[in-house]
């Protein structure tokens, strides 16, 4: 009982350090290969300036940040979600209907039903279109 305990607890060890290790790995060889000659350091103010939305850094006060950008990443986000529920559904459903019969199918068919709507009001909108005729 406590080996099989232990032996979980071992494996989030190795999968922590593995998620170290990599990272930290790839930051080394990439510094390392500066001393090699294999990728150049030649540092301007331009690079060294903070660059963040595809704005350029050249302005002395931030520039607005368009409202279409989160707009899209929340209707990513939405219709992600779906895959996300869908692919354990799609690899579990030949034990589900053993266990669950219709009620499975009728339940994703339901949610399904749900996000189609979803995607035909964001359609009728215009809200996937980035440039509106209003």
């Amino acid at each position: 009982m406590f080996e099989d305990y232990f032996r979980q607890y071992a494996l989030l060890i190795i999968f922590g350090a593995a998620a170290v290790a990599v990272p930290v790995g790839m930051l080394m060889m990439s510094y390392m290969g500066q001393f090699m000659k294999v990728r150049p350091s030649r540092p301007s103010a331009v690079k060294e300036s903070a660059y963040e939305g595809g704005m350029p850094p050249f302005s002395g006060r931030p520039a607005r940040f368009n409202f279409r950008y989160y707009h899209y990443a929340l209707l990513f986000v939405v219709f992600d979600i779906e895959t996300v529920f869908l692919f354990p559904w799609a690899v579990k459903y030949g034990v589900m209907t053993k266990q669950f019969g219709f009620a499975a199918l009728a339940a994703v068919l339901i949610f399904l039903l749900v996000v189609t709507f979803a995607y035909a009001y964001a359609w009728r909108k215009n809200a996937l279109e980035w440039v509106t005729n209003e």
